[in-house]
């Protein structure tokens, strides 16, 4: 099935529009790789995730469009793509092929997080734990000061409860740490537990938009990217770490007030996170109809050992 078709001038005007926006969003990590320096937060996603930014600037329309006068540019060459009447387009039989246990897989976690309600009460403590009790030559981030010192970060992990639902951020506890928190959760719980809630479920959300492309179309995808790039600011600005000498103004999570500012943007976030898991779950639907083999989500309720208390 073809939804549209666009013209030649149109998609490589919406082409050239997208990489100069990855281009401005990447400016400074780029700049970075050609001396040697590093950024806590702005080089994250380039370091966390296997991505890098010639893939994020390589533009895709998504499932079902044809462009126009592609095939005379070699664009039937991309992996993926299939030259019809003079242009170009995905291939979804040959994606599918390929992709099928992806898809299923990622419709399932997005289904499940998008179904459950956001839970604002983590904090950020997934940063404190990481250097919960450790030695300065052990902190991740050393060249950065902890505001309130190693044992006052102890302290504040020791007097809040960490309940974090996310493996990919539990599994950077410190040994002392893991203990701590409410779950214990593990790759096997991952669609059982997310929860549009949690900063690094919506960090995610690029990373997954990323693995399914081309299928997913480049607007969702830098829309994605742009939401991770504000997540991280956030936390890592209400992180142990002192990061003002970089221009970031400190969230105060171990204060009530520095709690409510942090559940305040946390919310604002989960409510964005949701509006591009419908986006990502729609570009699902144009590639399989809705359906793939390993599509059915585990959205039902969380077993009472693993329900958040």
């Amino acid at each position: 099935m073809v939804s549209r078709v666009l013209e030649l001038s149109a998609w490589q005007a919406l082409e050239a529009a997208h990489a100069d926006r990855v281009d401005a969003l990447t400016a400074g990590h780029r700049a970075r790789r050609q001396t040697g320096g590093t950024h806590p937060v702005e080089d994250f996603l380039f370091t966390y995730y296997p991505f890098k930014p010639s893939q994020l600037r390589r533009w895709h329309p998504g499932p079902d469009v044809v462009l126009e006068g592609a095939a005379e540019l070699d664009r039937g060459s991309w992996r993926f793509y299939r030259d019809l009447d003079g242009g170009s387009l995905l291939d979804t039989a040959a994606y599918l092929e390929a992709r099928a246990a992806t898809v299923g897989f990622v419709r399932r976690l997005v289904s499940a997080t998008r179904s459950r309600p956001a839970q604002l009460g983590c904090f950020g403590l997934h940063e404190w734990a990481m250097v919960y009790r450790q030695s300065p030559d052990e902190v991740r981030h050393a060249s950065w000061p902890l505001r309130l010192g190693a044992a006052g970060t102890d302290d504040v992990v020791d007097g809040l409860q960490i309940r974090c639902t996310h493996f990919d951020a539990f599994r950077f506890y410190t040994p002392a740490a893991r203990s701590l928190n409410l779950l214990q959760p593990t790759r096997d719980d991952q669609v059982a537990l997310e929860q549009p809630g949690c900063l690094h479920a919506g960090m995610d959300l690029y990373k997954w938009c990323m693995k399914l492309a081309p299928a997913v179309p480049s607007a969702v995808v830098l829309d994605s990217f742009e939401l991770a790039r504000e997540i991280r600011e956030l936390d890592m600005r209400a992180s142990p770490y002192d990061l003002s000498a970089l221009g970031y103004a400190t969230v105060a999570i171990e204060t009530p007030q520095g709690r409510a500012e942090y559940a305040a943007a946390q919310r604002d976030f989960a409510t964005r996170g949701q509006g591009l898991r419908e986006r990502l779950l729609q570009a699902l639907d144009a590639i399989d109809g809705g359906y793939s083999a390993d599509s059915t989500p585990a959205s039902g309720p969380v077993s009472s050992s693993a329900r958040m208390r």
